[in-house]
């Protein structure tokens, strides 16, 4: 038997967990996998692999067994349930105590708070009546369990907040409001960081979502005031010292219209936004969380080229359906820098299935290639070729 590195065991088997594959399999580090079903996109990467529960403390306790450190795919496994297997020597990372504030947007904002990190002005509310005096416009957040759009809702009224309660009742969890933020647009700030308390921080990134979802990511951010953009990243940095968190934290910001960056959410794990790292840093997101988790020396955040430019392949037409491995002929003979990642996913209309990579010394170079193979993948161009 080969001299095997310390397992990690890996819960959720999402593209996330799928793209840890490769830089584990890169630095010799077995992955452990609890996956929801057989199939997932993570599972047909990973062999190791269980398909369970995440809710279940048994199952955890199976995919974590001889394992040196468990981490995620997502944010959603139940902190009792962490801080259950803590108690019984496994090293949790991100630990519960820190997971939490990405779980619990109320729980994020009033530590966010006492930390004084700038973020929209918010409340916790009951009822309608509560969000008027809270003032409109506004918006209305599930504490737990929103992504990608999903427990949001834009209201101008207490007659539009019906719905934002009844999926909170129907969940049994709390509303968060916010003020409704002027920004010039949405940046994110990606650091790592390890439990000996080193860091490493990637350039700021400017992002812009489609229907609540991530949809493209450049590279730095184009015209970022340098002070601004330290400013991001000290944010970014001190949150995770504060929250004691382990492996990559991405915070999203909004940069107001008047100069300042603001918190708008926390992940604690590989994010959407650092996709980019892939093929234009020097170490990947997924890389350095993997390193991270298990104490070892973080590889360098620093960019490759001047700019990357990250596009997400969403599902497009029900016709284009089993055909994203029919769009390399011309993707990839069009533009040979090229960087495609698929997720090994089952199309639908809307769903994240990949992304792509470009990168260069061109902005707008790198910008039409992105684009132009993306909806070439998602089948927006039809089948012509140039």
């Amino acid at each position: 038997m080969p001299d095997l590195a310390p397992i990690i065991a890996v819960i959720g088997g999402g593209q996330l967990a799928r793209m840890m594959a490769e830089p584990a399999a890169a630095l010799g580090i077995p992955l452990r996998l609890l996956a929801e079903a057989e199939g997932v996109s993570a599972a047909q990467v990973i062999p190791d692999h269980i398909v369970g529960d995440y809710r279940d403390l048994e199952m955890l306790r199976k995919v974590t067994d001889g394992a040196r450190v468990v981490t995620f795919d997502h944010e959603h496994v139940p902190t009792e349930y962490l801080h259950a297997l803590e108690e019984s020597g496994l090293a949790v990372r991100p630990g519960p105590d820190a997971l939490v504030h990405a779980q619990d947007k109320a729980v994020m904002r009033s530590r966010l708070a006492a930390l004084d990190v700038p973020c929209p002005r918010n409340a916790v509310v009951a009822t309608p009546e509560e969000v008027e005096a809270f003032g409109f416009p506004c918006v209305l957040k599930t504490t737990r369990g929103g992504y990608d759009g999903k427990g949001v809702w834009f209201v101008d009224s207490a007659e539009q907040c019906a719905e934002a309660f009844a999926a909170a009742e129907a969940s049994g969890v709390r509303l968060l409001a916010e003020e409704r933020v002027e920004f010039r647009r949405e940046l994110s700030a990606l650091v790592a960081r390890s439990p000996s308390g080193q860091a490493a921080a990637y350039p700021i990134v400017a992002s812009t979502q489609l229907d609540g979802i991530c949809h493209e990511v450049i590279a730095p951010a184009p015209d970022l005031d340098p002070g601004l953009a330290t400013r991001a990243q000290q944010i970014a940095l001190t949150i995770a010292k504060e929250l004691d968190v382990t492996g990559v934290l991405a915070v999203e910001l909004f940069e107001t219209v008047d100069g300042r960056v603001l918190v708008n959410e926390l992940a604690m794990r590989p994010h959407n936004t650092g996709h980019w790292t892939q093929d234009g840093a020097v170490t990947s997101q997924f890389e350095n969380h993997l390193r991270a988790v298990l104490d070892l020396p973080l590889g360098s955040p620093a960019p490759r080229s001047r700019w990357t430019v990250m596009v997400n392949i969403l599902g497009g037409p029900s016709e284009t359906v089993g055909r994203l491995f029919d769009g390399y002929p011309h993707a990839m003979a069009r533009d040979p820098r090229l960087r495609v990642h698929l997720y090994g996913k089952e199309l639908r209309p809307g769903r994240k299935v990949g992304h792509v990579n470009t990168y260069g010394d061109d902005l707008e170079d790198c910008l039409e290639r992105a684009r132009h193979a993306a909806a070439w993948f998602r089948g927006d161009l039809g089948n012509e070729s140039e």
